[in-house]
């Protein structure tokens, strides 16, 4: 059996699907991947491959230790330096990436996508903030690397959990979204596009439209995530 599980490969050969069927991608653009910390690897898509031409088995795993291609034929996507800074800074399970048109355009504004309501904060306790610019130097020398470590030392800088958060805009470039596998990182990409079409449209009414009180935000935020969420049934289910 190749490296990464035939359960794994799966699971992240299917959420990279959903990405595009999700509306978010362009072309080739984007990626989603999947870890197995246990096994010290990620699973993440080939460079560059059409979407309709993904496979589980053409998919690239990718060592947590060394960032070296473990096994696959294939170019493993450009971006899997920055999903290894991830992986080793966050507690998550899966990664997307695209290019989808509202939060790319915060992210070429260098603006943050802003907590406006209670939509945006079932999701993300707060701002989705947005890094700096790269210097020359960092796009120089191991630009892609220097692009996940520039999201954890915003985190840093902030003082953002990655949990409460789960993503950012890079500056100039555009959205990176986590969660505990890869299908809830591609929903948390889902959501950041409708956030940021949704600040898009309350900007254009209100310029100056204020955020909600820390403690709407608090609340609607942990009803739906952390040991005292009371959102939905149980088992799962709506």
């Amino acid at each position: 059996m190749s490296r990464g599980g035939s359960g794994l490969r799966e699971r992240v050969c299917q959420s990279n699907l959903a990405l595009v069927a999700s509306g978010l991608v362009t072309e080739t653009f984007g990626n989603v991947s999947g870890v197995d910390r246990a096994a010290g690897l990620f699973v993440i898509k080939p460079s560059g491959v059409p979407y309709e031409a993904l496979t589980p088995a053409n998919l690239v795993a990718v060592s947590l230790e060394t960032g070296r291609v473990l096994d696959g034929d294939l170019r493993p996507s450009s971006d899997t330096a920055t999903h290894l800074e991830l992986y080793r800074a966050f507690p998550c399970g899966g990664i997307a990436h695209s290019h989808s048109a509202y939060a790319t355009a915060f992210a070429q504004a260098r603006r943050a996508v802003p907590c406006l309501g209670t939509t945006h904060a079932d999701y993300f306790r707060g701002d989705v903030p947005v890094t700096r610019p790269l210097t020359r130097e960092e796009v120089e020398q191991e630009y892609e690397r220097h692009t996940g470590l520039v999201i954890v030392e915003t985190f840093r800088t902030l003082r953002l959990s990655a949990e409460d958060v789960p993503g950012a805009l890079v500056a100039h470039h555009g959205p990176f979204t986590w969660g505990v596998d890869p299908m809830a990182a591609v929903e948390r990409a889902r959501v950041l596009e409708y956030l940021a079409l949704v600040a898009c449209l309350t900007y254009h009414l209100d310029a100056h439209a204020p955020g909600p009180a820390a403690y709407l935000v608090d609340k609607h935020f942990r009803r739906k995530h952390g040991k005292d969420a009371y959102y939905g049934q149980p088992n799962g289910g709506a």
